[in-house]
């Protein structure tokens, strides 16, 4: 049984900085990319970030781009998202995702399993 758990979010102050943790059980690690997501209240989920199997390349949404940083340890089978300069903009639920298929890695349907998700709330 797959398993992806998200953890870390919390209550931070605009400008400060968190970093979120996703644990994956049941699955070859090293055969999934990752991904993140987010998803504000009355709003879609949105890609936030890519990181490639082997960990040397990532990608990032423009709203994040510079301040987000992804990266993983295969010998925790964890991926972490490392936030800093917090904005109140970047309040969601944040999910991390994996799949083996390539193409591209901002579609949600091209990931086999996702977490349960997240709260970040960024207060101004």
């Amino acid at each position: 049984q797959v398993q992806l758990v998200e953890s870390g979010g919390g209550l931070v102050q605009a400008g400060g900085s968190l970093r979120l943790s996703c644990a994956a059980s049941g699955l070859t690690f090293s055969r999934y990319s990752m991904g993140w997501f987010r998803q504000a209240p009355g709003k879609d989920r949105e890609f936030v970030g890519h990181i490639t199997r082997s960990g040397d390349s990532t990608y990032y949404a423009d709203s994040v781009k510079g301040r987000f940083t992804i990266s993983t340890d295969n010998t925790k089978n964890t991926v972490y998202l490392q936030m800093n300069g917090l904005k109140p903009e970047d309040t969601a639920v944040y999910y991390c995702a994996a799949r083996t298929s390539y193409g591209f890695v901002q579609v949600r349907a091209s990931y086999d399993y996702w977490g349960q998700g997240t709260q970040v709330t960024v207060s101004s």
